[in-house]
Formats: C-alpha cells, structure tokens, sequence
C-alpha cells in the first residue's frame, strides 16, 4: 500500500484540533482527521474513489478555462496557461491551477454574488490558506496569490436552475419567458466590472505552518497504521 501523503486541497481536513483537552495535549488527531484517514484508507483497500460533488464546484472546473482567460484579458494576471503538473513530495500532493516565475495562484469561481467575498480583506476559508501553503512548498515559491473570480454559470446549470423554478407549474408562454430571462440575468455577469467580479489576497510562505502540516501527516500515518492493525 502507499504511503499517506495529503492532497493540497484536503490539508484542512487533517489540521483541526481534538474539541477535548487532554486529546488535545496528548498530541492526537481530531474527529475530521480521522474520518478523512478512515476515508483514505478505505479507497486504499477496496480501490474506489468516494466521489465528491456539488453545482458549486462543479461550475469552478467547467470554467476555469473561462476564468483564466478573462484575469489576462483584463490584465490581472501576465499571460499563462493552466498547470497541468503534478507535484509531490514526501508529505503532499498537489496540482496548482497557474505557476508563474513569482508565484503560485489558485482560482476559484464564486457560484454568485453572494458567495463572493467581495469585502473581505483577509482570507476567511482556512482551506485555503494551508491549500496555498502546499502548493508553495511543493513548488519552492514564496508567494502566491488566491483569486475570486464571478463567471457566468454554465448554461446547464443555468437550464437546471430554470427547470427546477418552472416545473409542477402551470404558466403561460410570458409567465415562463420572464422566469427563464430572470434566471439567466441572474448568472450572467458580463455587464460588470473586474472590480466587482475579481477578488484577490496574497499569502506569504509560513514555514511554521508547513511543519504544521507535516506533523498532522505523520501522526495520520500513525493513525492508519492502527487501523490496518485492528483489520489483520
């Protein structure tokens, strides 16, 4: 079996603290922790992959092409394709989505206005920030960049959204038109600025919290060797 090693996007699944103290000072792993190895180790031994989904991350793969043509295209970021290497080291795993000579830079696309942290100022996801960690250790960069980007919904969740809203009811031509056009409005966002559809924050690498890092990785490693001793 291979060795545990985490992904970039998982590294907050194994950072959380046990709730109770003498865990805690005992050095031990958390509840998340441990259900992610349990997780890990179950795909390990059976050779299936727990398949995780949403709309809302499902709409960031479909345009993170999209995405990143548009930050060029308004010059916020140099000209660069997506990454497509994958990197890894004794510890993590990862692929960031753009690599330039100064820095690494994560995408991710807000399903809408709401969901978009138009006035935050500092990082709230902490999923992100150990994301952007991994991806600067992996890839020896000191800096890195976590961008917002608001892009139109793909067209079939946006004929999902309008089927959802219109079906069991019964309208007219006009009724069903104004829903479809009020939906499609919606998740169209063309008609602003990049001020109000780009978010970005930089981060800085944090050795501190690299070897943070690999200390929950090592004791998840320890974790799991439990648990394949109490299955022998």
């Amino acid at each position: 079996m291979k060795q545990f090693k985490i992904r970039c996007s998982a590294i907050s699944q194994i950072m959380a603290q046990p709730r109770a103290k003498k865990d805690k000072e005992a050095g031990l792993l958390g509840d998340t922790a441990k259900t992610y190895c349990q997780t890990w180790l179950k795909e390990q031994l059976y050779k299936r992959r727990k398949e995780f989904g949403s709309k809302q991350t499902e709409k960031g793969t479909i345009v993170e092409e999209q995405s990143l043509d548009y930050l060029i295209n308004n010059n916020i970021l140099p000209f660069a394709l997506k990454n497509e290497t994958f990197f890894e080291n004794d510890y993590l795993t990862g692929t960031p989505d753009v690599i330039s000579s100064e820095c690494v830079v994560d995408l991710k696309n807000s399903w809408d206005a709401f969901s978009f942290p138009l006035f935050e100022q500092e990082i709230t996801n902490k999923a992100y920030y150990y994301q952007l960690q991994g991806y600067m250790c992996l890839t020896g960069l000191k800096k890195a960049k976590l961008i917002y980007i608001l892009s139109n919904t793909p067209a079939e969740f946006v004929e999902q959204e309008i089927y959802y809203a219109t079906k069991d009811k019964v309208l007219s031509i006009s009724e069903t038109k104004a829903i479809h056009d009020k939906i499609k409005n919606y998740h169209n966002y063309d008609r602003f600025n990049s001020n109000l559809r780009v978010k970005q924050f930089e981060i800085e690498y944090n050795i501190d919290a690299v070897e943070q890092i690999y200390l929950q990785v090592e004791k998840c490693r320890n974790y799991i060797y439990k648990l394949l001793t109490n299955i022998k």
